[in-house]
């Protein structure tokens, strides 16, 4: 069977002026049985579509916050870094990829992304706007290999279906979250404080986001090299 070509957005180092890219996001997808290739950063309708046309999927990466523009409210000083490039980019090629029906996968600002652009919004910063009263941590010290939190998966939920559990202890580095989740995704774990860790949107062949990171464990955790597994076999198809 041929190996599916699947497209990696790509990290952006704007002090550097350098694309970079963590292996695992491209060592689980090779792992997992198909080819990453890291895409370039443009804002070119006419690139975009081509890419959108070539690959087989699209793994969209963890990394700068989202423009809080893109959900309707002003950047507050807690909000982090923006990359308005990737925001354009990206926002155009879901565009794309969702009109083609092709497969997503989303990790950490993936998950975000998919529920901005399908009209969610973002705590911009959780530990200054999310009070409640049970705290996890979602923003670890290195390794990131190492688990900080649970996450619960209910049975017979599409995500239980591909790792066959309910339970998982996953990493966690991020401080903003999903506020308002967007009617047309839905919650398919849960965090022990409520947040949601992971969504999919049902009418999609396959588009599944994880607010984890997959990419830095999927060696050491079974349940994160089935989400890769899964990702691939849907771009074979």
């Amino acid at each position: 069977m041929k190996r599916p070509m699947i497209g990696v957005l790509p990290l952006y180092d704007e002090a550097k002026e350098s694309y970079w890219m963590l292996p695992g996001y491209m060592k689980g997808i090779e792992a997992a049985g198909g080819i990453p290739v890291m895409l370039p950063l443009t804002t070119d309708g006419e690139m975009i579509a081509t890419l959108a046309h070539t690959f087989d999927g699209f793994l969209f990466t963890g990394g700068h916050d989202i423009n809080p523009e893109l959900y309707g409210e002003k950047k507050e000083q807690y909000c982090g870094e923006l990359c308005n490039e990737r925001d354009e980019m990206e926002h155009l090629l879901f565009q794309f990829v969702k009109e083609q029906d092709k497969p997503m996968f989303g990790i950490c600002r993936g998950l975000q992304l998919f529920n901005v652009l399908l009209g969610g919004t973002l705590y911009q910063d959780i530990p200054t706007q999310r009070i409640i009263e049970r705290k996890v941590i979602h923003k670890q010290e290195p390794p990131y290999t190492q688990p900080i939190h649970t996450v619960f998966i209910e049975k017979g939920n599409p995500l239980y279906e591909i790792i066959k559990t309910e339970v998982c202890q996953v990493n966690s580095c991020h401080h903003q979250g999903i506020k308002k989740l967007s009617e047309q995704l839905l919650p398919v774990a849960i965090a022990e404080d409520g947040l949601v860790e992971a969504v999919i949107m049902p009418e999609q062949k396959f588009m599944l986001a994880v607010q984890w990171h997959p990419e830095f464990s999927y060696e050491r955790d079974d349940f994160n090299y089935k989400l890769f597994t899964e990702f691939v076999r849907a771009c074979e198809k």
